[in-house]
């Protein structure tokens, strides 16, 4: 975690997250855009926080290394509620959590979510496990996210937000298979590659005659946490929450690639062609009927 110099302005820490998304090219931006300017500049500065604490656990590093870095950011994460930040991030964060009033619980469960992975590789977790790692990983950035859009505080918007991370990283995890046992990775669940007959170690699952089966049951799930958000979605206002449903609109698109053209070895990564993302990033800036 870069530290900043202690005159570091807020204007400079806003630039320093805005540029974080700018040089990520995350899909996400899009739908960041679509906010007012403190609205954008909040979810910016989430973003900053998200991409930089999940670089610590994803990059070239000793574990003791990434294990600084990890406690690095939770005593940050406790310097931005004491009003007190020291990095770049922690300043661009710190005005949005008091006015959004962020919970510093999911800035603390993101960092769990991370030290999963940094502790890792995860291999064939159990459901359990999986979803504990979903929620850390999607869930809790949702749960930033909604009080940053405008969003209620109430059990429709909690259900959404978790819902729709789950949905998200799932489909993830289906779209990266190949990727991530390429890294030693394997997120698919112990209780699905045993039902299908398939090995638990990622140098050996991608070439199981039983992985279509396992992806396509885990694209079931996938699905119906995709119909959960949409269905929590309904006691919402769709212009608060145009950015989520703008990302849904994405990876629902990949998932429907991804089933339409069927779970066989051995396939490339799905991918959607700029046209395609604009198409759907369109139906947000005019007035969309979610049904």
């Amino acid at each position: 975690m870069t530290q900043a110099a202690p005159t570091l302005s807020s204007a400079a820490a806003r630039r320093h997250a805005y540029e974080t998304v700018k040089r990520s090219g995350t899909s996400f931006g899009a739908g960041m855009r679509i906010l007012a300017k403190e609205r954008r500049e909040a979810m910016y500065a989430i973003y900053a926080f998200c991409r930089e604490v999940d670089d610590i656990a994803d990059e070239e590093g000793a574990l003791s290394e990434k294990r600084a870095g990890l406690n690095a950011w939770r005593q940050e994460i406790e310097n931005i509620y004491r009003g007190a930040p020291g990095c770049p991030t922690g300043v661009a964060l710190l005005d949005h959590v008091k006015h959004f009033d962020l919970p510093k619980e999911e800035f603390i469960l993101v960092i769990e979510g991370m030290e999963m992975d940094a502790e890792g590789p995860i291999v064939a977790p159990t459901f359990d496990g999986l979803f504990a790692y979903t929620r850390r990983a999607a869930g809790a950035v949702g749960m930033l996210s909604m009080p940053a859009f405008g969003a209620p505080r109430t059990k429709a918007a909690e259900d959404f937000a978790l819902s729709l991370g789950d949905a998200l990283q799932l489909t993830n995890i289906l779209r990266d298979v190949e990727e991530d046992a390429g890294e030693g990775r394997l997120y698919l669940p112990a209780e699905l590659l045993q039902k299908h007959d398939c090995p638990l170690t990622p140098a050996d699952v991608l070439n199981a005659p039983g992985l279509p089966a396992v992806r396509e049951e885990l694209a079931m799930i996938a699905r119906k946490r995709f119909e959960n958000a949409r269905r929590a979605s309904a006691d919402l206002d769709w212009k608060i929450l145009r950015p989520a449903l703008l990302m849904m609109g994405v990876y629902e698109r990949y998932l429907d690639k991804m089933t339409k053209r069927g779970w066989a070895n051995g396939q490339p990564k799905i991918e959607l062609s700029k046209l395609e993302k604009l198409a759907i990033a369109a139906r947000w800036f005019v007035a969309p009927k979610l049904n």
